[in-house]
């Protein structure tokens, strides 16, 4: 890991406590202290004004063994958010972060909902970003009471305590007090009103190399995922979608599968049918024995090329104006040329390390879900809607999530299990093999991008317009904020962070079949646009003869953040020193989730048209660093995601079926081809941003920028065939 040192003023006094938490103390099981912090919601934050009503969406704990607990408000699915959030207890209570403990949340949507996306949401990189205050003032209240505790026993004024490594001690006399002495007594005083955060010069623990808290139980195989729950008298079922994708299920003869040693019942729904049995491999031989026959439905002719079509023809028509700046048309008449593009994506499956599952107990009075989801609070809301029972006599036991990129974000396979359940006696878990969670998962959108540039003489954009055409993930995930036909994260970055003079963005809504269901996919919008936008602006570039890095920087005015990741991963790549033939770099830049970050990838293409990335070198200004290791960790880890998706990624679709299932014909990044990753840290103490998705949004424009300059030829589709590149 590399730190670059870059001079920055301190804008803490204006970024980092300008929103008010609420706390509240009780007194815990045990006798400690227990601690809970809120924030206002969105609306009273955008008023100014006070929330109605106390809403604590964090639990932080203190016994009288001296050990803390978090009740994590967020999921952990790889992306390090049990580190960086203990560490921020941690550094206000002035304690070791590898004494906090975490419990996953319960699922309430009250208490424990995300300020920045306003549900039980881990997703959007917002971890860091919605804990940052509120998490430190928890710890800095803890502190303080922890103090006054101290200070009341020993009949001293406070401000001769200090607290330091869990204790609390008397400077003039060197007395001390563990926390755990302390608890009980601090849980019974009052909370003040205003509670001072420590100096961000003075921070210790923040921002400091730390192994992964949750690293050796994922070693020693104590981690807990969905896959891994177990319940006395537990069943397991195996499924079977209908091929066709929006098919039903129109019988099924289960007389051989009943005959199965351990098959109890074959249970069937919508469509799909399930084995249940006393364990998979029965369940596994059992759903193989089934005479199944299948309603193939409206979508048994349909295929990757109509669903091309239909973008295609739907990209012609004007569509709801997202960002319109200038007059684009005016400007586009009086410009020396115009320059038009079109670039596709495909529909992509998430291929999470951990297939799908959920384990279900439905009972007349209460039901309880196994499962890891990044939706707890929506996952119990649809259970309980699905059994009929009250919201409050549903359970969820969340559990770490074996990946999750966004898949977890849909409930499609929890409503499925519950609907299993209902008809099971006792608790039963249900399984998705990897084919069919690739075949019937839930898929990032196909993009059709229109792009126009209207260029001065010396090749520089006058005017930019980008149609983007794909269906709604809000319309059907969050219809509230689908608004005037305009989904929101559709539209992230289609113009970059640049500085045109006249932007016309829109977008066109157009959907495919039912049964296709689109979902958010790691990176979401900016991803999607990122690809279209850095290509293109490279393409500019190359028209107007000008260096690429050098083009960005110029219509970076406003962004001086942007301008200096620029600059950083310039020199530290090595950028505009000679390559050998078959060899070439190419650079994207972003600012997204409150992040900026800019990359060069070198590849190599052979004679034949196989590209091979070589090296990769990332420059990432993220605001202040909570765990740099994370972020560099996320970096690669995007970066990996992303490569196995422009050199691989690809969901076809052939007489209404998914021609996709494992890995060996939905291809992922292989370490053999895992490149060279640098990451180049620039200190920061602007307010932190995200960085779980950022190294994903940069991979496909800086590689297939990086082909162009190893080619000479454009790949504006994806995915592309190494045909295309083939040398003649």
């Amino acid at each position: 890991m590399k730190h670059d040192r870059m001079p920055m003023a301190d804008t803490a006094s204006t970024h980092g406590l300008t929103r008010r938490a609420f706390v509240a103390t009780a007194l815990a099981a045990g006798g400690g202290l227990a601690l809970t912090v809120s924030l206002p919601p969105l609306e009273a934050k955008a008023a100014g004004a006070q929330p109605e009503a106390f809403a604590p969406n964090a639990v932080v704990r203190i016994g009288t063994d001296g050990l803390v607990t978090l009740v994590m408000p967020r999921v952990e699915m790889g992306q390090g958010i049990y580190t960086a959030v203990a560490l921020l207890i941690a550094e206000e209570l002035e304690i070791d972060p590898r004494r906090v403990r975490l419990e996953h949340a319960p699922a309430d949507e009250t208490r424990y909902a995300n300020p920045l996306t306003g549900g039980q949401i881990t997703g959007g990189s917002t971890s860091v970003r919605s804990t940052w205050e509120p998490m430190r003032r928890a710890g800095a209240t803890a502190r303080l009471l922890l103090v006054e505790a101290a200070a009341h026993q020993w009949k001293v004024e406070a401000s001769t305590c200090r607290a330091s490594d869990g204790a609390v001690e008397h400077v003039p006399t060197r007395r001390k007090l563990a926390y755990g002495q302390l608890a009980r007594a601090a849980a019974g005083l009052p909370v003040p009103a205003e509670v001072p955060l420590k100096d961000l010069a003075t921070l210790k623990r923040i921002g400091q190399p730390l192994l992964r808290l949750d690293g050796p139980d994922k070693v020693n195989g104590r981690a807990r995922y969905g896959l891994d729950a177990s319940v006395a008298g537990m069943r397991i079922a195996a499924i079977a979608h209908c091929p066709v994708i929006g098919g039903r299920l129109a019988s099924v003869d289960d007389a051989r599968a009943m005959a199965v040693k351990g098959v109890r019942q074959v249970v069937r729904i919508d469509n799909a049918v399930a084995v249940v049995a006393d364990h998979m491999g029965a369940a596994r031989k059992g759903l193989a024995a089934l005479e199944i026959r299948w309603d193939e439905g409206a979508n048994a002719d349909y295929s990757t090329e109509k669903l091309i079509a239909a973008l295609a023809d739907a990209s012609s028509r004007s569509g709801a104006v997202a960002r319109k700046e200038g007059d684009t048309v005016a400007a586009a008449r009086s410009a020396a040329r115009t320059v038009d593009a079109v670039y596709q994506q495909p529909l992509l499956a998430h291929a999470p390390m951990e297939p799908v599952n959920c384990t279900v107990h439905v009972r007349p009075d209460a039901c309880e879900l196994w499962v890891g989801t990044q939706v707890p609070a929506r996952a119990q809301a649809a259970a309980a809607e699905l059994t009929g029972l009250p919201i409050e006599r549903v359970e969820v036991h969340n559990h770490l999530l074996g990946g999750g990129f966004g898949r977890r974000l849909d409930i499609d396979f929890v409503l499925q299990a519950v609907k299993i359940a209902k008809q099971v006696n006792g608790p039963v878990k249900v399984v998705w093999t990897r084919e069919e969670d690739t075949r019937h998962s839930t898929f990032r959108p196909y993009h059709y991008n229109r792009l126009s540039a209207a260029l001065d003489a010396r090749g520089r954009p006058v005017a930019w317009h980008h149609r983007v055409t794909a269906s709604s993930i809000l319309a059907r995930w969050a219809p509230a904020r689908f608004q005037n036909e305009l989904d929101g994260d559709a539209i992230r970055d289609a113009a970059g962070p640049y500085g045109f003079a006249n932007v016309l963005v829109e977008y066109v809504r157009e959907e495919p079949p039912a049964g296709i269901t689109t979902a958010f996919w790691r990176g979401v919008g900016h991803m999607q646009n990122a690809f279209p936008v850095e290509c293109f602006v490279d393409e500019l570039a190359h028209l107007a003869g000008s260096d690429a890095i050098a083009y960005r920087h110029d219509l970076l005015e406003k962004h001086p953040r942007a301008r200096h990741v620029l600059e950083l991963v310039a020199r530290k790549s090595g950028w505009g020193g000679a390559l050998p033939a078959g060899k070439g770099r190419g650079v994207a830049l972003t600012f997204c989730f409150g992040s900026y970050a800019a990359q060069v990838t070198e590849v190599s293409v052979d004679a034949d048209g196989a590209v091979r990335v070589d090296r990769v070198v990332i420059a990432v200004d993220c605001g202040r660093l909570i765990s740099p290791d994370t972020v560099v960790a996320q970096m690669q880890g995007g970066t990996a995601f992303g490569l196995s998706a422009v050199l691989y990624g690809n969901i076809s679709i052939k007489d209404g079926r998914v021609e996709q299932g494992n890995f060996d014909t939905y291809r992922v990044l292989r370490m053999d081809e895992m490149p060279v990753i640098e990451t180049h840290l620039v200190p920061s103490t602007e307010t932190p941003g995200g960085v779980g998705e950022v190294g994903t949004v940069l991979t496909a424009p800086s590689v297939l920028n990086a082909v162009f300059a190893a080619t000479g030829k454009r790949i504006r589709r994806l995915p592309f065939a190494a045909e295309e590149l083939k040398r003649a």
